[in-house]
């Protein structure tokens, strides 16, 4: 009986390390990410770019310029995978009309998805549908 028990206690135990190494892929894109959206002219409407923080935990994206509920308020959220590729939620509201297409009014709300890579110290990607619109990460302090 104490043979099966320290058997079960060791698997247990290597079950463990196995799942805390599967895990440690997932912190190779944790920190703070300097994240800039650029918005190039389309159909009449300005150009605009921001720079702002994000942070990834767990492999989870999360990035917010503004204040929350605010006209120029923008949110990114999404999650990167080992490989590095991203899908990322864009929502936000619009700040000026001259920068929306279609001189949408101040908070107006609007969304798109981004796909991204990221490697270890930086990251590109797109707008997927509608203007064209590119994004950059880089790692802070890395």
């Amino acid at each position: 009986m104490k043979q099966i028990i320290a058997t079960l206690g060791l698997c247990g135990l290597l079950l463990g390390v196995s799942a805390a190494r599967a895990d440690a892929p997932q912190a190779r894109f944790d920190g703070v990410w300097t994240t800039v959206v650029s918005c190039a002219p389309s159909a009449g409407a300005l150009p605009y770019s921001y720079t702002f923080s994000s942070i990834v935990k767990e492999s989870a994206l999360h990035g917010e310029r503004g204040i929350k509920g605010a006209p120029g308020w923008l949110h990114l959220d999404g999650r990167i995978l080992a490989d590095g590729s991203a899908g990322i939620a864009a929502r936000g509201l619009v700040g000026k009309e001259q920068a929306a297409i279609g001189e949408r009014p101040p908070g107006t709300p609007y969304s798109y998805r981004i796909e991204a890579k990221f490697s270890d110290d930086s990251g590109t990607g797109h707008r997927v549908k509608g203007r064209a619109c590119t994004v950059s990460f880089s790692r802070k302090g890395h």
